[in-house]
């Protein structure tokens, strides 16, 4: 089945509407009728709700609207792993050791590093992201990557023939 890796930034484009929420809205569509599956570090519960938080404090989000953000995000992930579609990978020590070569041999930034260790140990068959850095270095390293924003007609197909 196929395993998509979201990153914050593609995660947050579900619950907030801005550029790339439809093709949030597409992988998380599929995931939920059983088309594939999303993995995400457990980090990026952490990261999604920062931004979420961050968002309301700039006044770009409502109280309500945050409030409602952050109980469908908590709803969905619950749902989506009793649905077996959603696969949160813990943060563990030697992930993190796995970072260090990519953040020194690359110049990454620990963040971006964690996300593609994460990705490949997810055994996911791409990083989607709106992070336009960490999608280049991701395609420098290998990974299969997708910019929710710019390529989604690619991510379309790309899923529709996995």
């Amino acid at each position: 089945m196929l395993r998509l890796y979201l990153d914050s930034s593609a995660i947050v484009k579900r619950y907030v509407t801005e550029p790339g929420s439809a093709t949030a809205d597409l992988v998380f569509e599929q995931a939920e009728s059983g088309e594939l599956i999303i993995t995400f570090s457990l980090w990026n519960i952490g990261e999604v709700l920062g931004v979420l938080d961050e968002r309301r404090s700039r006044g770009w989000l409502s109280e309500a609207e945050f409030s409602e953000a952050a109980k469908i995000f908590s709803n969905e992930l619950s749902k989506l792993m009793r649905l077996r579609a959603l696969e949160i990978v813990p943060v563990y020590t030697s992930i993190l050791v796995e970072t260090w070569s990519f953040i020194l041999g690359h110049h990454i930034y620990e963040a971006d590093a964690l996300q593609i260790t994460t990705c490949t140990h997810a055994e996911s068959q791409a990083m989607l992201s709106g992070d336009e850095k960490l999608i280049k270095a991701s395609r420098r390293l290998g990974l299969r990557a997708f910019d929710v924003v710019r390529e989604e007609h690619e991510l379309a197909d790309f899923i529709r023939t996995a």
